[in-house]
């Protein structure tokens, strides 16, 4: 069976792909993803979780997920702040992707 070549002008602006890195393309995005994964996660545990990632780039990448509807965010009316996070049905459809460049990632390093 040969594999049918789908091609698209990336200067469309229903580009497939480029609507793809329009909602996953931050440097820190899939590996937000990645973190999240299938559990329920606190602000905290997930900034541990990323090393090298500056509080500000953190809370811009989630709010960009949460816009996007990738990632819910629940508030708690609490002191200290409690905020947790969980992938929403469309961002858990990003774990097979983060999981192939995952797979090719482990596959290719230098």
């Amino acid at each position: 069976m040969k594999n049918k070549e789908i091609n698209f002008d990336s200067s469309d602006e229903k580009c497939p792909v480029k609507a793809s890195l329009a909602l996953l393309g931050g440097k820190w995005s899939l590996i937000i993803l990645y973190q999240i994964n299938n559990k329920i996660i606190r602000y905290g545990e997930l900034k541990r979780s990323i090393p090298g990632i500056s509080e500000k780039m953190l809370i811009q990448e989630l709010n960009h997920l949460v816009k996007n509807d990738l990632v819910n965010k629940k508030a708690y009316a609490e002191i200290p702040p409690k905020v947790e996070y969980t992938l929403t049905q469309k961002g858990l459809k990003t774990l097979p992707i983060v999981q192939k460049l995952a797979e090719f990632g482990r596959e290719n390093l230098i």
